[in-house]
């Protein structure tokens, strides 16, 4: 846990490890969530949702994926004769 302190502004100097860890830049935006007793910073789910985009392009269709792994599964439980 680290500390801050707020500016007469309130502005907070989010620290560089976590900028590092979130992949937070000039112009992230957050969400500030209380806790009805604390506050949290949260990544704004919006921009991850843009930073996603695209993620799976040219991939392999995960409903492909699962249902060729339902088959094995059948496919198993039915040579243990169940």
């Amino acid at each position: 846990m680290s500390s801050v302190t707020m500016s007469s502004k309130g502005w907070v100097v989010i620290p560089a490890v976590y900028r590092k860890k979130y992949r937070m830049k000039a112009g992230s935006s957050v969400e500030v969530v209380d806790y009805g007793g604390g506050l949290s910073l949260v990544p704004s789910f919006e921009e991850a949702t843009r930073e996603a985009q695209g993620l799976l392009r040219g991939g392999s269709s995960l409903t492909q994926a699962l249902v060729r792994e339902r088959r094995k599964e059948r496919d198993h439980e039915h040579r243990k004769g169940r």
